[in-house]
């Protein structure tokens, strides 16, 4: 695609997309703050969204048109595996999971970042070979990619971090345009050798392992404690929430990591049902802009690159919120923009920057001329 179809321009924000960040970003500090007083949580993270806000601005004026070559992205692909594989000798433990380089009292987690170049790696690739995409062979090498990242954090292990990895995976295998019935086949392949295991392979107390993992609910006193407690106090919350630092679950200390994995919870007791909609609808309008400026970008590679960012958010807000009304398995993943940390606050704010990077060379032609592009009709 010529690059004499797009527009550049000063660097544009999509004052929608950042304003409707905003209040979710609040709520994560206002629930922090309510159940944290004896603990830096609330002021720590404000820190950080500090500084990925500033991060956001920054990449807003830099032209992403070089992440096209393949050379830098071999280069950002590599060293991203090579900071997992240094995990596993100078790595911190952390909760069983060796997943975090610790700098002083800075903690910095390679798989974050790690899933932001899974998706520019795969917007490439797919945007190289949209014409032959039905070829089974597309969905054997992009799978290696996502494979290699998978698998080194999967064994730290971070089983929530290597669930969104096969997720941003999956979702742009079928945005990409890549044939049904090959990936049917894959899947149905590796349904039959999952069989085969459970079958002949595992012994009963690994299938007893695998059972309270996907229904933690059944060991309420044991594995299933925390998802238990998450849903009661989701279920206290009922129409209008208890108010504002009212929360007993969390504030009592009987909801677990209500600072990070089940903040949506501690949330929803606090705000209630009516806090709920509101949270999903703000949701709703961020994921609605960021797969619009995908629409509009200057080549197949920014419109998947956008597309693959929406389906990274989605798969973090789904999985987490599944989590915790107990749908879900708990993973350990964070719900973005609200949950304590700085390395998935830094990782997101700069993939919207890259976002809005693009927006500098966007295309100028209608959104039918572009989608019938994409589609190669």
């Amino acid at each position: 695609m010529s690059e004499t179809h797009a527009q550049t321009e000063p660097s544009k924000i999509d004052w929608v997309l950042f304003l409707s960040l905003l209040p979710i970003l609040g709520a994560g500090l206002i629930t922090m703050n309510s159940f944290t007083e004896d603990t830096p949580f609330a002021s720590r993270q404000f820190i950080w969204i500090c500084i990925s806000v500033l991060i956001f601005f920054v990449f807003s004026f830099i032209d992403f048109r070089f992440l096209r070559r393949t050379n830098v992205l071999v280069v950002l692909f590599s060293g991203t595996v090579i900071l997992l594989l240094t995990l596993f000798t100078v790595g911190s433990v952390v909760k069983g999971a060796q997943s975090w380089f610790y700098f002083g009292s800075v903690a910095f987690q390679p798989s974050d970042p790690a899933k932001l170049v899974l998706v520019a790696m795969l917007a490439k690739y797919f945007s190289r070979r949209h014409v032959e995409i039905a070829h089974i062979r597309h969905i054997l090498i992009s799978g290696l990619y996502a494979f290699v990242l998978f698998v080194l954090i999967l064994v730290q292990p971070d089983f929530g971090s290597a669930i969104i990895i096969f997720l941003i995976w999956l979702g742009m295998v079928l945005v990409s345009g890549i044939s049904k019935k090959h990936l049917a086949a894959v899947f149905f392949i590796g349904l039959i050798s999952f069989a085969a295991l459970w079958s002949f392979g595992f012994e009963e107390y690994q299938k007893q392992r695998i059972v309270t993992f996907l229904n933690p609910l059944t060991d309420i006193r044991g594995a299933g404690y925390n998802v238990y407690q998450s849903t009661v106090a989701i279920g206290s919350g009922q129409e209008l929430g208890k108010g504002v630092g009212q929360g007993t679950q969390s504030r009592l200390k009987f909801l677990p990591e209500y600072e990070t994995d089940f903040i949506f919870a501690a949330f929803a007791e606090e705000w209630g049902f009516a806090g709920v909609i509101l949270l999903f609808i703000l949701w709703g309008i961020f994921i609605w802009r960021i797969l619009l400026n995908a629409l509009y970008g200057a080549t197949n590679f920014e419109i998947l690159f956008g597309v693959g960012l929406a389906i990274y958010f989605m798969s973090h807000f789904a999985v987490n919120v599944g989590m915790n009304i107990g749908l879900l398995p708990v993973t350990g993943l964070v719900l973005p923009f609200m949950s304590y940390g700085g390395s998935h606050l830094l990782t997101e704010f700069a993939g919207l920057g890259i976002l809005m990077g693009m927006r500098r060379y966007k295309r100028a032609a209608h959104k039918e001329h572009i989608k019938n592009e994409f589609l190669g009709y």
